[in-house]
């Protein structure tokens, strides 16, 4: 009984009554003109603290991001094979957050990977060191490195929300 009434109240506070959405402003909103809003990440572009193209090459030779003729990585969502089908995430962490250290950038990248176990294998035999993980999460595994110009990166192996995959 307590359930249900709890149920009620969220359908009454929503402003759901018998399967109807009560006015409550509907109608105005109805008649303001939908806002453009931003669909996903089109690129990422940042400064190399040295020479670009020396950065690039740690990124293509660690990190397999192949580079094209033009200069830029294309990373195309149908080669991505992971479990949830393709996401990007977009956060913005407090001035005082400790999720970006030890580097000093305001930004750090998560980069999706195919096979983390793999992948750290591969960067441990380039001497590379992994600041931590691998992590085993609802959502995935991750594991954090830094690039040569101090950059924090984020290794993601992607899986579909579940309990289950925590360890």
């Amino acid at each position: 009984m307590a359930a249900r009434l709890a149920i009620i109240g969220v359908l009454i506070a929503f402003g759901f009554v018998g399967g109807q959405q009560v006015a409550n402003g509907q109608e105005e909103r109805e008649l303001q003109e939908e806002k453009a809003r931003v669909t996903g990440i089109g690129g990422v572009f940042f400064l190399s603290r040295g020479q670009g193209k020396d950065l690039a090459a740690w990124y293509e030779e660690h990190l397999g991001m192949k580079h094209e003729d033009f200069g830029a990585v294309v990373l195309k969502w149908e080669e991505d094979t992971a479990e949830d089908s393709g996401i990007t995430v977009w956060h913005v962490a407090d001035q005082d957050s400790e999720w970006f250290r030890p580097s000093d950038s305001t930004f750090m990248i998560n980069y999706r990977v195919d096979d983390l176990e793999k992948m750290i294998e591969q960067l441990t035999a380039a001497g590379i060191e992994i600041l931590q993980g691998p992590e085993y999460h609802e959502n995935g595994v991750f594991a954090w490195i830094m690039d040569p110009d101090g950059n924090k990166i984020e290794l993601w192996e992607p899986k579909i929300w579940d309990e289950n995959n925590k360890r």
